[in-house]
């Protein structure tokens, strides 16, 4: 069994201070800063200004947002201190690391005061602005927040765009956007219509460059991402775990059933196929007429000496190796194999890469499968290794501003259930583990 140990970076606690006007994509790179670090293992967290406004003001007009209007900057400037002060409290009682302040900050005062607050703290302040004057992403924006914020719930569509354009019109009467001569001495980076532009300025810790890295890759135009473990394979019904083995007749038949799944869910939209170098994945991508990839990094967990064994075989011939594993599933490694957390790791260009691309369908294995949907719906890592992903389901995620939507596609062919419940050597899952499995499908993450 491995350990792992994450970087000294843990030790540097960071406030990454958002900067832009309204539908500007800033809380979906909030959210996908969180759930990247959080993946990686760094404690990350999200303080979104508009949820503790809400409290206060919870279907407010554009009216509210003009800054003349006394009674509702109250509210606002009320709202900013409970986020911070929960901020705070956040990195000192739960040992945060990285922090993200959500909101438009949109003035020099406002981001002065956060700055000062920040530097008492000893609390890196680094500002992350999103400036975008591309109608077209603007108004893609705008679509996605009002069908997916609490603010337009129930609203009609029109009357809702029009409200959230007059919203940004109030914003911009007082927005400063960040400056290289103004705001020189200040660590920031400024995303400009997404990445067509990136200005980095004093950005000094590994940290701080790994978030700018990140958000470098991050588009926000729609699109999809299908995820899919291979057919059933001559393994899967041998109850053997790892290998290179062929997938079983009804394995196959779900290989042909897809073509007909992904076209129904895609329609016309053009994707391309990422696989594993394995047989199983690839034999399941043969009847799809979209470009194909192999990934040796979408490789299933390699099991070491385990490989090819049944759990039954692997609790008999090393019973304090089996015992470890359910234990601490994420951080157990097989010896000469790998842990959950490796293959984490592993894939962290995969995610990256991913970020890059729009319509993809993955084709994989169950703990990578695990790893990547855990990474999409933020899933604490001890719980994405005992996730029920059962075969013959095809997933598509859809990446949304406030969370990551998710539909379940059931082929109807059967397949044996490769799932294993702690404390067990039996494969198969119980009553409750498939409800578990149907609640996890068909969510959203927050």
């Amino acid at each position: 069994m491995g350990t792992y140990t994450v970087s000294n970076a843990q030790n540097l606690r960071i406030c990454v201070v958002m900067v832009g006007l309204p539908a500007r994509g800033k809380s979906f790179i909030s959210q996908k800063i969180v759930r990247y670090l959080s993946w990686l293992s760094f404690k990350a967290k999200s303080f979104n200004v508009g949820g503790y406004r809400r409290k206060g003001a919870p279907r407010p007009s554009a009216d509210f947002f003009d800054y003349s209007n006394a009674e509702a900057y109250k509210i606002r400037e009320q709202a900013v201190k409970e986020a911070v002060e929960d901020m705070m409290k956040w990195f000192e009682e739960e040992e945060g690391c990285v922090a993200i302040l959500d909101a438009t900050n949109s003035t020099r005062v406002r981001r002065n005061w956060i700055l000062k607050l920040c530097r008492e703290n000893c609390i890196e302040p680094m500002f992350l602005e999103s400036w975008c004057d591309d109608e077209d992403v603007v108004l893609r924006n705008i679509a996605d927040v009002k069908n997916s914020s609490p603010d337009y719930e129930g609203v009609d569509s029109e009357a809702a765009t029009s409200d959230f354009l007059e919203r940004i019109n109030k914003y911009k009467e007082v927005y400063q956007p960040l400056q290289d001569d103004i705001d020189k001495d200040l660590t920031f980076v400024r995303l400009i219509n997404v990445a067509q532009q990136v200005v980095i300025n004093r950005i000094e810790t590994y940290l701080e460059s790994r978030i700018v890295f990140y958000v470098m890759n991050l588009h926000i135009k729609p699109r999809y991402i299908w995820l899919s473990r291979h057919g059933e394979s001559i393994y899967n019904i041998e109850k053997k775990i790892g290998g290179d083995s062929s997938l079983s007749p009804r394995g196959l038949k779900y290989a042909a059933k897809l073509k007909e799944m992904v076209k129904e869910s895609a329609g016309d939209r053009d994707l391309t196929v990422w696989t594993s170098t394995l047989i199983r994945t690839q034999e399941t991508a043969q009847y799809l007429p979209y470009k194909q990839l192999q990934w040796k990094a979408l490789d299933e967990l390699d099991a070491g000496v385990c490989d090819g064994m049944t759990y039954e075989e692997i609790e008999e011939k090393y019973p304090e190796d089996f015992k470890a594993r359910d234990e601490d599933k994420y951080e157990y490694r097989y010896r000469g194999g790998e842990s959950y957390r490796d293959v984490v790791i592993r894939l962290e260009p995969i995610i990256m890469e991913l970020e890059r691309q729009e319509n993809i369908l993955i084709i994989t294995h169950q703990a990578v499968l695990r790893c990547i949907y855990a990474y999409f719906m933020n899933v604490p890592q001890e719980e994405s290794p005992w996730m029920s992903i059962p075969l013959h389901t095809l997933i598509r995620l859809e990446p949304r501003a406030y969370g990551t939507k998710v539909k379940k596609i059931k082929a109807d062919i059967p397949a044996v259930s490769t799932y294993k419940e702690r404390g067990t050597s039996q494969v198969g899952e119980t009553y409750d583990e498939k409800r578990k499995s149907l609640h996890i499908l068909n969510s959203t993450s927050d």
